[in-house]
């Protein structure tokens, strides 16, 4: 399999010769790995949402409650963080690999 994106304005193909090389570039990196930019965002907001939960478990925490019960709501926050850190890291590296 060849890689595309190396070769010049001539050898593309017929529909993509009049695009820039910039915006033809874009569209074969998109081509490879498409939604990237999607995945990232429900990633980073999945991040979020587990970063609220474990601020709110410390709150509940810092009062006095009882944590017995919390505690495995917490371990879930933690579990949802590590897991999405562990995808955003296998995103960038696949990407960094030519992945794209």
């Amino acid at each position: 399999m060849s890689d595309r994106t190396s070769e010049p304005t001539g050898k593309r193909p017929r529909a993509a010769r009049n695009l820039s090389e910039e915006k033809y570039q874009r569209l074969v990196a998109e081509a490879k790995a498409p939604y990237r930019g999607l995945r990232l965002f429900v990633y980073f907001a999945f991040a979020a949402s587990g970063v609220i939960g474990a601020v709110v478990f410390l709150a509940r925490s810092l009062t006095g409650r009882d944590l017995s019960s919390d505690l495995p709501n917490f371990a879930l926050q933690l579990g949802v963080i590590a897991l999405m850190v562990w995808l955003v890291r296998l995103e960038t590296r696949s990407r960094t690999r030519g992945g794209e």
